[in-house]
């Protein structure tokens, strides 16, 4: 019996005439994953840096959105070897990678997802998801093709950096995270500052000369646009958990009278 994985994010990119709209999933919950898998929306990012997300929530939610046509990334919560290697062992085919600001760090990521010679990701795929079991034929030899690998630069040194991050062989392309620029360059939750927004433009400049494809997060659609005008092929535009906060406070505005807070009565603890 032989299995046949699904393209990866290098690939889906790669095709696209648009760019890729997606959404974080941060509920740690394969229920909110399924329903956003079928949303119509490009692409999610399972996040496991800062949401409650283990390698058995991640796994529930790349099982859950591989019956839709979606492509899931999983961005792991560091560049460790050995999560690295956990979270493709799960079977994640996309993942991203946080706070690279180096040539150097970008080198040894890509590493991290490729089997010796090339790397050290350790060998594993008869036991894991990735490989369907040994379900896929030639997935070692061929593990390169199966996997894709994004970084994320969000920092001032990976701004000036961004152009040899880049061009590292096996880094398919970088997402840039405008919330942890901006704290990097002294603006904490400014991330539209204009000195923040420069930085970006920066960055979108020197990932696209060398060839490869840049993307961001942006909830307003305003700000969002604009980066898609500017170049982004991927576009994070927002987040099942920000998504039910707005609203079920909409909800609240819309049927809770604006004085019923302060008379309602307090529950027993």
């Amino acid at each position: 019996m032989s299995l046949r994985l699904g393209p990866t994010f290098r690939d889906a990119l790669s095709a696209a005439s648009r760019p890729l709209a997606g959404m974080w999933v941060c509920t740690a919950s394969p229920v909110v994953a399924e329903i956003c898998a079928g949303s119509g929306l490009d692409w999610l990012l399972i996040d496991m840096e800062h949401s409650p997300n283990g390698l058995a929530s991640t796994v529930a939610q790349l099982q859950v959105a591989a019956a839709y046509p979606i492509t899931p990334v999983v961005r792991v919560p560091i560049g460790d070897v050995v999560t690295i290697k956990q979270v493709l062992d799960l079977g994640a085919q996309n993942i991203l990678v946080p706070m690279i600001s180096s040539r150097e760090e970008a080198g040894d990521i890509v590493r991290a997802v490729r089997y010796p010679p090339r790397g050290v990701r350790g060998v594993g795929s008869a036991l894991a998801r990735s490989g369907r079991w040994n379900r896929v034929d030639g997935y070692l030899e061929n593990a390169d093709a199966h996997v894709s690998l994004f970084v994320q630069i969000e920092t001032a040194q990976g701004v000036e950096a961004a152009a040899g991050i880049a061009a590292v062989d096996g880094i398919d392309g970088v997402f840039v995270g405008p919330s942890d620029l901006a704290a990097s360059m002294g603006l904490l939750g400014q991330q539209t500052h204009p000195d923040v927004r420069a930085a970006v433009g920066r960055t979108f400049d020197a990932v696209r000369g060398a060839g490869k494809p840049v993307g961001i997060n942006a909830f307003d659609p305003a700000v969002a646009q604009e980066y898609v005008d500017a170049g982004a092929s991927f576009v994070l535009v927002d987040a099942d958990v920000a998504l039910l906060a707005r609203g079920s406070e909409a909800l609240a505005a819309r049927w809770i009278p604006a004085d019923a807070s302060e008379s309602a009565p307090r529950p027993a603890h």
